[in-house]
């Protein structure tokens, strides 16, 4: 079985495809997502380190050059014998592909959600910028466009009137005495 051509072409194929960077900033992805991704990142290039050393390392023994140099043959028969019975561990793929197109989906789910809630917010600021555009100069109002606009100051100073305050708190302190030309 040629388990170097599988490694190789799944690294070309699949990893070595992915532009890490181009993903946070074409999802515009924050947060917790961004660390799971890059998690995610350190995980694969490890992993994939890992398959390059192993793949360079040599992986036939030669039982004769042991036999050649060590006097006890039994002991070298016992391990050639180990080594001929191990058969190496394989993994089920789909569970990783799984796990990896589930945190895909998490991930766009996540930057669904943050883009919704940006493009709310840019309406309500493109609303509060064409309000203030629109608005006459503070100079131009007069008390009745004050109190259509805040309905609470004619009733807050309709208290005060009737309570005997005819100054603002802290009026004077900001302000100076009022004066009557």
């Amino acid at each position: 079985m040629n388990t170097k051509w599988w490694t190789r072409n799944s690294q070309k194929s699949a990893a070595l495809k992915i532009n890490w960077a181009q993903i946070t900033t074409s999802l515009g992805l924050k947060g917790q997502t961004v660390a799971s991704l890059q998690a995610f990142k350190k995980r694969n290039e490890d992993v994939r380190r890992k398959v390059v050393v192993l793949s360079e390392a040599p992986q036939e023994v030669d039982f004769s050059r042991y036999r050649a140099i060590l006097k006890n043959q039994a002991v070298i028969d016992e391990i050639e014998k180990a080594y001929s019975a191990f058969k190496p561990v394989t993994y089920d793929l789909n569970k990783q592909l799984k796990t990896i197109e589930a945190f895909e989906a998490e991930a766009v789910k996540n930057a669904e959600a943050t883009k919704g809630r940006v493009d709310m917010e840019l309406k309500e600021l493109e609303k509060t910028l064409k309000n203030i555009e629109e608005a006459r100069p503070f100079e131009d109002l007069t008390v009745d466009d004050i109190a259509k606009a805040r309905p609470d100051i004619d009733a807050r100073t309709a208290e005060m009137v009737s309570k005997g305050r005819w100054m603002p708190a802290g009026y004077k302190e900001k302000f100076g005495e009022l004066s009557i030309v």
